[in-house]
């Protein structure tokens, strides 16, 4: 009987420990070298880069509908140990306040991609009642698309802050700026494939639907965004801080691309769903819309207000609420500069000068400006709750709708490319 009590121990212990060694092996076996996808790395962020193993897996689970160990990776980390004993997690950084990126601000609440992905992980909030396929498509899109672009570009703001501080160096701003590449690319060994969790990933399968990648299948956005990265290296290295802020820039412009290929995309598909009468997919693609313009719009909203004329119903060329809101009628007016000159009646402009003599004053006053006009309609499009309009060409519409913020970033017909 105690013989058998030993056995039983023994095997218990041996294969406590088989699983043990096998959960340690898979981050031994990643090969963690001093760079990844064409960057050399200034200091040592492989910490930073495990975080990617969290995505991949989370994805695998996610696609089985195995929430409670989606939540478990999310909320308690796994592959990205700390020197302490401690993990990194992606809740951890989605979930904190005071984080250099425009997310929290515009959506005007703290830790803005945990309340979106906790939500689709436990089917609350706007995705309560929704399919466990659209709960899904929320989780893997926000995890690997919005929080590791959002702490991407957090850590490219946090080199630019580290600099202005006069913390050039490998343990500072160029620390900070290695941590950006890790967040967005992943460690690039084949065997583990960490390299496609992450937005790098996503840039190559939108740069392929949208016939942007190069003879190698490596996006556009990618090769520019890998030579801004290493422009902005250089940059923080020479205390260059002009160099370093256009290389921000620059990737921010080339995310923007991204999520504008995946927006239009998947809006695409919901207007072929409607036309084939298939919700199940018109819901899924939906919702992947949904998490990808998520992405972006904080960036874009902005660019897509409008000073719009609610007489003659045009919108105007304003392209600020202080003009827009700056028309006034005059009747006789005479510059008191030039008192004995020609009277003016109509409509002025008080911040472009414009004049127009012959606009009638309720046509005058009727100038209005409406915040993220274009944003809110992409945002209704992707609601969740909206079944659809079987007449309506989603893709155009999108694309109507992100082209002033295009013009703004000077994103070009060729950038996005021509849906495949």
């Amino acid at each position: 009987m105690k013989n058998n009590k030993i056995i039983a121990i023994m095997m218990t212990t041996t294969m406590l420990a088989a699983a043990f060694a096998g959960c340690l092996s898979d981050d031994e076996n990643v090969d963690l070298d001093d760079s990844d996808g064409g960057y050399e790395y200034a200091s040592n962020v492989d910490n930073h880069r495990m975080l990617m193993g969290d995505v991949c897996d989370i994805k695998d689970l996610s696609g089985s509908y195995d929430w409670d160990g989606v939540k478990n990776i999310y909320e308690s980390g796994e592959h990205a140990e700390k020197s302490d004993g401690s993990y990194r997690t992606l809740m951890g950084f989605a979930d904190a306040s005071g984080k250099n990126h425009a997310y929290d601000e515009y959506y005007d609440a703290d830790g803005s991609w945990n309340d979106f992905v906790s939500a689709a992980i436990e089917g609350t909030g706007p995705f309560a009642g929704e399919s466990d396929t659209v709960r899904d498509q929320a989780t893997e899109k926000g995890i690997q698309n919005g929080i590791m672009t959002a702490y991407a570009i957090h850590e490219l703001n946090a080199a630019i802050i580290k600099a202005e501080a006069g913390n050039w160096g490998p343990d500072d701003a160029q620390h900070a700026w290695d941590e950006g590449w890790a967040f967005y690319h992943g460690p690039d060994d084949a065997g583990a494939d960490y390299d496609g969790c992450g937005p790098y990933a996503t840039a190559d399968k939108r740069a392929g639907n949208f016939g942007t990648a190069n003879a190698d299948g490596t996006a556009a956005t990618n090769v520019a965004t890998l030579a801004a990265m290493n422009d902005g290296l250089t940059a923080l290295q020479n205390e260059d801080m002009q160099g370093v802020i256009d290389a921000r820039d620059e990737v921010l412009k080339n995310i923007i691309i991204v999520y504008s290929q995946a927006s239009v995309r998947y809006a695409s598909k919901m207007t072929d769903d409607l036309a084939a009468g298939d919700t199940a997919d018109y819901d899924k693609h939906q919702a992947e819309g949904h998490a990808f313009y998520r992405v972006i719009e904080a960036y874009v909203a902005d660019y897509t207000s409008i000073c719009y004329n609610m007489v003659s119903h045009q919108v105007s060329s304003d392209n600020s609420q202080t003009s827009c809101e700056a028309y006034m009628y005059l009747e006789n007016y005479t510059s008191p500069n030039d008192p004995n000159g020609e009277e003016f009646t109509g409509c002025y402009n008080s911040v472009t000068h414009t004049q127009h003599e012959n606009m009638s004053q309720e046509e005058c006053e009727a100038y209005g400006w409406y915040a993220n006009y274009y944003s809110d309609k992409i945002v209704a499009m992707f609601d969740l709750a909206n079944d659809g309009d079987a007449s309506a060409d989603y893709e155009a519409d999108i694309r109507s709708w992100l082209q002033p913020a295009w013009d703004h970033f000077g994103i070009t017909a060729e950038d996005i490319g021509t849906l495949q």
